[in-house]
C-alpha cells in the first residue's frame, strides 16, 4: 500500500513529507513538517526550478528522482535528485542536478521555507484553537541560509536554522508571506554538458528548553544525508542484527520478514529520556506522527513484546517511568503517588499548562503494567539488580493500586473520565470518547472498572509478590498481594461475567452494572492469567467467530453490535498489539491453533503493507475485501505495532535456534 507522505524517524526527530520531497505545512489528519519535542520546527519546504514544481519519476524513503516539465519530443534539460534524512534535531538533503544535454544549461532553483513552531495539539483535526499571547515570530537572513526564530513570554525561545552549501544567490520573502515567516532561497546555475551540479542543504532545530541538534558539519562542509544515513544504519543494525536475529527465531519466513521490519522501527523511535538515578537512556516512543514520546502503557507493552528479544528495552523504559512516577497529588494533571505516568510532553501548550499533557498520568493501567514489567525482566533475565534498584518505586506502584487506584475501596481497578478538564475520557488503552460503551452505544459513566486492567492488576500483585518474597526478602508484603490476587480471580467471574453471552462484560461502571458490549479486552484476561481454563477456552473460541475476527484480525469491538463501526478506533478498527496480547493468552492456555490463527491474519495484512503493520486497521472482513482497508488516520511506524511480531514468535513457541 502506498501513501502520500514518507516518514524519516530517528532518535526523537522525525519528518513527515510529501512523496516529491515537499513540506507544505498542512494540518489535520496529516499533517507534514519536521517535527522535534511536541513541535514543528519546518513547516515549508518546497522545490521548485524555473519557477515550476518538479515532477516525480520514483522513488523511496531517501532517494527521490524528479524532473522540471517536459514533452516526448523535448524532454526535460536535466534531472533532479533529492537525497533526505533526519537525525537529532536534524534534517539533512543533498540535491543533485543531471544535465542531460551535451552542452551547458541554466538551471533557477527555488526553495521556500518557514518554521510555523506549530505545536501538535493544535495540528489535530478537533478545530481547537490555542490562544498565545505576546507570541513573536522572526527570521534573521545570513549568507549561507536563514534562521526562524519563535519567542513567548520570558522562557519560551525555540528557533530553527536552514543553512545551504553553497550558499544561495538570494534570499527573500516569500511572495505574500508577512514578516518574519517565509523565505525564499534562489540558485542561478550553470550546468556542464553532461555535468552536475550539488547542493547541500541542513535544517537544524532548536527546541525551548531542550538540546542542542546533534552536529552535522564535517571537516569538508555541510554532511549529506549519506553520512547521516550510514550512522543510523550502523546504529539500526547493531540493534536488528544482535542476537537472536529473526532469521534464527522461526522457520516461518513471514514472520521473519515481520519481525525484522519490526525491530527496524524499534529502532528508530528510540526517544531519548532520563533514568531514575538521572542517567540517559533510549526508550521506546509510541510512534509518529502524534506520540514520539515516552508513553506508560504504550512503551511498557512493546517493552514486554520485545523482552525475550532485546531486554534491554525494558531495563530502559522501567527506569525512565519510574523517575516521572508520581509524588504528590496535583489534580490538574491526575498525578497521585505511586502512579504512573501516561505520557510525557515537552511542547508549548504542555509548558503553557493549555493542555494537561506536559507530564500526565490519566492511566488506570501503566502502574500494574509497570510492576508486570518488572517482575517479567528479572525472570527473563535472572538479573535481580534492577528489581532491587527499583523497589521503592515498585512499593509505591503498588501502594497507588490499592489506595487511589481503588482496590482498597471497592475490590478493583477504576478511574473516572477527565474528559471535562481537557484530558482523557478513558484510561484504559481504548481511551478515546464513547469506546467503554453498553450494547446500545451508550458510554459508561462514574467510576468504572474496565475488565482487562483488573487482568494486568491480578498479574501486577502475583508477579510483584514473587518479586517481595524472593528478592525483597519480605514475606509479609508476599502474603498480603498474593491474598489479594487471589481475592480478584475468584471475585472477577462473579462480577463481570455475562451469563447470556457466556462472555466477560467490557466494565463494571460507577453502579456496579456489567457494561455489556462485547469487545476484545477479553482477550487479555487470557494473558493476565485471571480466568479459569474453562472460561479462557471459551473466549479464545469466541473471539474467532466471524463477528469478531475479520480474517486480518480480532476487532475491537464485535460486528453487529450498534456502536460498531469499521472506522471507529476503538469500537471496530483491529489493532496488531491487541491481537498480539490475545495470541499470548491464546498460547498460555495451550490454545496454538487459535494462536496461530491470529497470527496469520496479521501477516497476511503486513504483507500489504510492506511487512510493517501500522497502528491499527479498519474492520471491514476480507471476505468482503480483499485485502485490508486502512484505517485513514493510522500511526506508523508505531512502537507496539512494531514489537508485535515478536510476541508473536513467543506466543507461538517459535525461540532462537541452535
Amino acid at each position: 500500500m502506498t501513501t502520500a507522505t514518507r516518514i524519516l524517524v530517528h532518535q526523537g526527530t522525525f519528518a513527515v513529507i510529501g512523496t516529491e520531497g515537499d513540506i507544505t505545512g498542512s494540518r489535520g489528519a496529516a499533517p507534514d513538517g519536521l517535527f522535534l519535542r511536541d513541535a514543528r520546527h519546518l513547516s515549508r519546504w518546497q522545490l521548485t526550478a524555473g519557477g515550476r514544481r518538479l515532477a516525480v519519476l520514483t522513488g523511496d524513503d531517501q532517494r527521490i528522482v524528479l524532473v522540471p516539465p517536459g514533452t516526448r519530443d523535448q524532454p526535460p534539460v536535466y534531472t533532479v535528485l533529492r537525497e533526505q534524512a533526519v537525525g537529532a534535531g536534524v534534517l539533512v538533503e543533498r540535491v543533485t542536478l543531471l544535465n542531460n544535454l551535451p552542452r551547458t544549461a541554466r538551471a533557477d532553483l527555488t526553495l521556500t521555507v518557514d518554521a510555523d513552531f506549530a505545536d501538535q495539539f493544535e495540528l489535530r483535526s478537533d478545530q481547537r484553537r490555542y490562544p498565545k499571547p505576546g507570541a513573536e515570530r522572526e527570521s534573521v537572513d545570513a549568507a549561507d541560509g536563514v534562521t526562524f526564530h519563535y519567542r513567548r513570554g520570558a522562557d519560551w525561545s525555540s528557533s530553527t536554522t536552514v543553512t545551504a552549501d553553497p550558499a544561495p544567490d538570494t534570499i527573500a520573502p516569500a511572495d505574500g508571506a508577512p514578516p518574519g515567516a517565509a523565505r525564499t532561497l534562489t540558485w542561478r546555475l550553470s550546468l556542464p554538458a553532461h555535468g552536475s551540479y550539488e547542493l547541500t542543504l541542513a535544517v537544524r532545530a532548536f527546541p525551548a528548553h531542550g538540546p542542542a541538534p546533534a552536529g552535522v558539519r564535517d571537516a569538508h562542509g555541510i554532511a549529506g544525508p549519506g553520512a547521516l544515513l550510514a550512522r543510523q544504519r550502523q546504529a539500526e543494525g547493531d540493534f536488528v542484527d544482535a542476537a537472536p536475529h529473526p532469521e534464527q527465531l522461526t522457520r516461518w519466513p513471514e514472520l521473519a520478514r515481520t519481525a525484522r521490519q519490526g525491530l527496524l522501527d524499534l529502532a528508530g523511535l528510540q526517544v531519548p529520556a532520563t533514568g531514575v538515578d538521572g542517567e540517559s537512556v533510549q526508550v521506546p516512543g509510541a510512534g509518529t506522527p502524534w506520540f514520539l514520546t515516552l508513553f506508560g502503557r504504550d512503551s511498557l507493552l512493546t517493552s514486554l513484546f520485545a523482552l525475550p528479544y532485546r531486554p534491554g528495552t525494558a531495563a530502559a523504559a522501567l527506569t525512565a517511568l519510574a523517575a516521572a512516577q508520581g509524588t504528590g497529588y496535583e489534580q490538574s494533571r491526575l498525578e497521585q503517588p505511586g502512579r504512573i505516568p501516561h505520557e510525557l510532553r515537552y511542547g508549548e501548550l504542555a509548558h503553557f499548562h493549555q493542555v494537561p499533557y506536559g507530564r500526565y498520568y490519566g492511566s488506570v493501567d501503566a502502574t500494574p503494567l509497570f510492576l508486570v514489567l518488572l517482575h517479567s525482566y528479572t525472570e527473563a533475565t535472572g538479573d535481580t539488580a534492577l528489581a532491587r534498584r527499583l523497589e521503592s518505586h515498585a512499593r509505591a506502584a503498588v501502594e497507588w493500586m490499592f489506595r487511589d487506584g481503588g482496590l482498597d475501596r471497592g475490590g478493583w481497578l477504576v478511574y473516572t473520565s477527565d474528559e471535562a478538564a481537557g484530558g482523557l475520557a478513558n484510561q484504559n488503552w481504548k481511551d478515546s470518547a464513547g469506546a467503554i460503551c453498553f450494547a446500545d452505544g451508550t458510554q459508561a459513566t462514574g467510576a468504572i472498572a474496565v475488565a482487562e486492567a483488573q487482568g494486568y492488576a491480578y498479574d501486577a500483585l502475583r508477579r510483584t509478590a514473587r518479586l517481595a518474597a524472593e528478592v525483597w526478602r519480605d514475606k509479609t508484603l508476599a502474603h498480603r498481594l498474593d491474598t489479594a490476587a487471589a481475592s480478584m480471580r475468584q471475585r472477577f467471574p462473579q462480577e463481570f461475567w455475562l451469563a447470556e453471552a457466556d462472555f466477560p462484560a467490557l466494565a463494571l461502571d460507577g453502579e456496579q452494572r456489567r457494561v455489556d458490549a462485547l469487545g476484545s479486552d477479553a482477550g487479555h484476561l487470557l494473558w493476565s492469567g485471571i480466568l479459569d481454563q474453562g472460561r479462557a477456552e471459551r473466549v479464545a473460541r469466541r473471539l474467532l467467530q466471524p463477528d469478531f475476527f475479520s480474517g486480518w484480525g480480532v476487532r475491537t469491538l464485535a460486528a453487529g453490535q450498534d456502536p460498531y463501526h469499521p472506522l471507529s478506533y476503538h469500537r471496530g478498527g483491529i489493532w496488531p498489539h491487541d491481537n498480539a496480547v490475545i495470541a499470548l493468552g491464546m498460547a498460555r492456555h495451550g490454545l496454538v491453533a487459535e494462536a496461530r490463527t491470529v497470527a496469520t491474519g496479521l501477516l497476511d495484512a503486513a504483507r500489504h503493507y510492506d511487512w510493517r503493520l501500522p497502528e491499527v486497521i479498519a474492520g471491514y472482513g476480507r471476505d468482503r475485501y480483499p485485502e485490508p482497508v486502512p484505517y485513514p488516520h493510522a500511526c506508523s511506524p508505531q512502537a507496539w505495532a512494531a514489537a508485535t511480531p515478536l510476541a508473536l514468535l513467543t506466543a507461538l513457541g517459535d525461540r532462537p535456534q541452535g
